[in-house]
């Protein structure tokens, strides 16, 4: 993750990350000669990456970075925009000018509002180049306050954002590399969800005597006491056995699904083989976790196993 770790170093000590964008052309209102603009095509990018629209930041990209965004997984895409304003939640964005048409947008959540002003482009040829000064916006004494300057290009008649500074942007590397990571983060999550449904299978076991016929019913009870069909031990997502790029399979070995002699087997497969994952793991009968690449295909006992 060397390119990202870059790009968030250069722009990290501020509650946000709005300096690290990628593209941008307006729409609407942005039709106007006017509205494509450098100032105005940034303030866009900048809207639309506070408010995590991943379909209209896409259409804000040059064609290259656009194609590689669009195929990241939604939960990249998802990723990505956060890391770009280091909140966790899609914020509330507005702008505004003041009387020397300098604009600023402002990204509010209910734990923040960020405040980014947009200075006066310097452009040369088919390059501009844009000073950001992004902070806090209650914080009335600058103490946080970053300074970026962001490189945007003309392409086909229209501004696209280049660069922070001198580090071009490359989603097509950054989407490789951004894949990566998710798939080592869910393959992590897959062995913890293994873990927390096993849990979960054993609980029911000595809560009604027997093992679950599905993974259904360990789902949410909502207000009513558990029971049988809806024992309230995992989450909705578990019970339905799909979480974080992951299809979860739950299968009773032998007919006694009573009592302790009972067992089962429980296997956890790529959703998306190469893109969300992968390796299978496969829980035996015996409580032993394996794992191995099966092209997406459920694992079993030869797989090495999982210390």
């Amino acid at each position: 993750m060397l390119r990202l770790t870059i790009v968030f170093h250069a722009c990290m000590g501020s509650a946000l990350l709005l300096g690290c964008l990628v593209g941008g052309e307006t729409q609407g209102a942005a039709q106007g000669a006017a509205a494509n603009e450098p100032a105005s095509v940034l303030q866009e990018v900048l809207i639309a990456a506070c408010a995590q629209d991943s379909k209209q930041f896409s259409d804000e990209l040059t064609a290259r970075n656009a194609d590689a965004f669009r195929q990241m997984t939604p939960a990249a895409q998802t990723t990505f925009l956060k890391r770009f304003v280091l909140l966790d939640k899609a914020g509330k964005p507005r702008s505004s000018s003041d009387a020397s048409g300098v604009l600023t947008v402002f990204c509010e959540t209910p734990e923040i509002t960020t405040q980014m002003q947009i200075g006066k482009p310097e452009v040369r040829d088919n390059l501009a180049y844009l000073p950001l000064v992004v902070k806090d916006a209650s914080d009335t004494a600058d103490a946080n306050t970053r300074h970026v300057i962001m490189g945007l290009v003309r392409e086909n008649g229209q501004w696209k954002l280049l660069s922070l500074g001198l580090l071009l942007l490359d989603l097509p590397t950054l989407g490789e590399e951004w894949d990566r990571a998710e798939i080592q983060a869910n393959e992590k999550a897959a062995i913890l969800s293994m873990k927390e449904l096993a849990d979960a299978i054993e609980k029911y076991r000595v809560a009604f005597t027997h093992l679950p016929d599905t993974l259904t019913v360990l789902g949410p009870s909502g207000k009513a006491p558990a029971q049988a069909d809806k024992a309230g031990l995992v989450s909705d997502q578990l019970a339905a056995g799909r979480k974080d790029g992951y299809s979860f399979r739950y299968v009773i070995v032998g007919a006694n699904t009573s009592g302790a002699p009972a067992k089962y087997e429980l296997a956890a497969i790529p959703a998306e083989y190469g893109r969300t994952g992968m390796r299978s793991f496969f829980r035996d009968s015996n409580g032993v976790l394996h794992a191995g690449d099966h092209q997406g295909a459920v694992g079993g006992l030869l797989d090495p196993k999982v210390e």
